[in-house]
């Protein structure tokens, strides 16, 4: 009987390490989850198709542009101010005409310095009359020397006499020339050619030569013009390596000017000066660039904006900034692979313009997701039609919401 109850005990024992030591059941082969992502991540479970709106990588020129706001600035401008104390008899010129450098502006009362200037024609007609009288004295004195008939002291004297009389001609005529310069001051042309300004004086007005004195008026060089504008110091290396290169060539973008294709262009310009310092109390330099104003396009004092051009990426791959993945400092994008399944690819931004970006990391061809990127994984199967897309490389009434834009990416790799 006991060795019985030993054998029925020993069977149980072994029982319950059998079912204790066999294999689980496959419980994820008869139950699978839907969407959830293999082993590592690295792609989605076979589904349904996802559809998407896709557009293909493109290979293209870059400019690496540099955008900074100026303001229009005359190459040359002037106050003009008068030289003498007098009254004005005329004014020749408009508020808002346009001058040509030496065209006579005002005239001021002058008969004071017309007397003076013919005081000194005469003065100087007197002293030619007494420098003949001396010369032929002279003359005289020597012929009488010759003869003995004088002694030579005589004709020390004559030469002296007349030599004085050659001095005070030569004062006389400067005395005139002089008198001409004042008289010319009774008249105000134009030093620059340009546009005018407010004409601050009328016909009878009181002028005088001061520097603190409010100015006749003021002229304005418009044709050539230029923008002056601050540039960051980040950006001074490849902005003296772009001029080094060559002439650098600069954009004036118009106020309220539209930036779509088929709009008129930008003036077109180029840099003039670049300033030998940095202002180190905002870290910015000046820079100007110098502009054919023909159609008056450009006004002093008006604020815009202007794009420098540094350089050119030959051949770059472009895709729109609203196919780019952001997170954190990685990039990347969504391409459509040989089996037609999302790919997650990184990328490098090399750089942003308007709608579209120039990158690294995939070839030209390739068919970049755009729409629906939002709800992909690695490896899901799409149903790729094409995105819709407008000419500058974004969507149809929408920026690039899903990229960074030009400012954001302005430390992108150039």
């Amino acid at each position: 009987m006991r060795k019985a109850l030993i054998v029925v005990a020993l069977a149980l024992l072994a029982g319950g390490l059998w079912w204790w030591k066999r294999p689980a059941p496959d419980v994820t082969a008869a139950a699978p989850t839907l969407g959830a992502p293999s082993a590592g991540g690295a792609s989605a479970p076979a589904g349904p198709p996802q559809a998407v709106g896709a557009v293909k990588a493109q290979q293209q020129d870059v400019p690496v542009r540099l955008e900074a706001t100026g303001t229009v600035t005359p190459l040359n401008t002037v106050d003009l101010r008068a030289q003498v104390t007098s009254t004005i008899a005329q004014v020749l010129v408009k508020e808002g005409q346009m001058v040509r450098k030496g065209e006579l502006l005002f005239r001021f009362d002058d008969r004071a310095d017309r007397a003076l200037l013919e005081k000194a024609r005469a003065q100087l007609a007197r002293d030619r009359a007494q420098l003949a009288d001396a010369e032929r004295q002279q003359r005289r004195a020597q012929e009488l020397v010759q003869q003995k008939f004088i002694a030579q002291s005589a004709l020390d004297t004559a030469l002296t006499n007349f030599e004085a009389a050659q001095a005070l001609v030569k004062s006389d005529e400067v005395a005139v020339q002089a008198a001409q310069v004042q008289l010319s001051y009774s008249e105000l042309r134009a030093p620059i050619s340009g546009r005018v300004g407010s004409v601050n004086v009328y016909p009878g007005s009181l002028v005088q030569p001061a520097s603190t004195a409010t100015p006749l008026l003021n002229i304005a060089q418009l044709d050539p013009i230029s923008i002056a504008f601050n540039v960051p110091e980040t950006e001074l290396a490849a902005l003296l390596a772009a001029a080094r290169a060559g002439s650098l060539s600069a954009e004036a973008v118009l106020p309220g000017s539209p930036r779509a294709p088929g709009n008129a262009p930008p003036l077109v310009g180029k840099v003039s000066f670049v300033d030998n310092a940095v202002d180190a109390s905002t870290g910015t330099i000046k820079v100007k660039a110098e502009f054919d104003n023909k159609a008056q396009l450009l006004w002093p004092g008006q604020y815009l904006r202007v794009r420098l051009v540094l350089r050119t990426l030959k051949d770059a791959v472009v895709v729109p900034q609203a196919a780019i993945i952001l997170r954190g400092q990685d990039r990347s994008v969504y391409v459509v692979d040989a089996e037609g399944k999302a790919k997650l690819v990184p990328i490098k931004l090399r750089q942003p313009f308007g709608e579209l970006a120039a990158i690294e990391g995939i070839q030209p061809g390739e068919q970049v997701v755009l729409d629906g990127k939002q709800n992909l994984r690695p490896g899901t199967p799409l149903k790729v039609q094409p995105a819709q897309v407008n000419p500058a490389g974004g969507r149809p009434g929408g920026a690039a919401s899903a990229a960074s834009s030009p400012d954001s990416a302005s430390g992108a790799a150039r």
